[in-house]
């Protein structure tokens, strides 16, 4: 089995993409302490044409994280061929997601995917402090939630991201 440190994170490349740059220059920047092993460096689909080839390269950055975070844009929710599948194999494997607006709200609002709205997922905005928060939190409060049945969506409240200067 393979040791699970990773942070997987899905996201739309067309139009997301640089949310996700500017989160791995946070990882990379001296200045931030947010730190993540990126599934994402694992490898990269060597027949990138091929939808089952992208997937079971997918299958093997999934088989190393222990989160999932997904970066919420205008277009995310109509994602169906590989943001969708990528959220299912989540849920399935039991991983701890993180729901990061880009638009910066709060809370679950109107673009979340209908694959996790209902899900026990935790929402914040797109800021550096709130996601490590996140990171940090989320997986152990996650499976405390899960063992005790709580289900559906949460969110951090104001004075968290108040203690975080936001």
């Amino acid at each position: 089995m393979a040791y699970r440190n990773k942070t997987y994170i899905a996201f739309d490349g067309d139009n997301d993409m640089h949310y996700y740059r500017l989160m791995t220059a946070w990882k990379a920047n001296d200045g931030f302490s947010l730190n993540f092993n990126n599934a994402h460096d694992l490898n990269t689909a060597r027949d990138s044409s091929q939808e089952e080839s992208i997937k079971r390269q997918l299958r093997e950055r999934f088989a190393n994280s222990k989160l999932l975070v997904v970066l919420i844009g205008a277009n995310t929710k109509y994602l169906t061929k590989f943001v969708k599948w990528e959220l299912e194999v989540a849920l399935r494997l039991g991983l701890p997601i993180i729901g990061v607006n880009l638009n910066n709200s709060r809370k679950i609002d109107d673009r979340c995917p209908s694959t996790i709205r209902d899900q026990l997922v935790v929402y914040t905005s797109f800021n550096h402090n709130i996601i490590e928060h996140a990171m940090d939190h989320w997986p152990t409060n996650f499976q405390n939630l899960r063992s005790a049945g709580t289900t559906g969506p949460h969110f951090y409240n104001d004075d968290v991201y108040r203690r975080l200067g936001l």
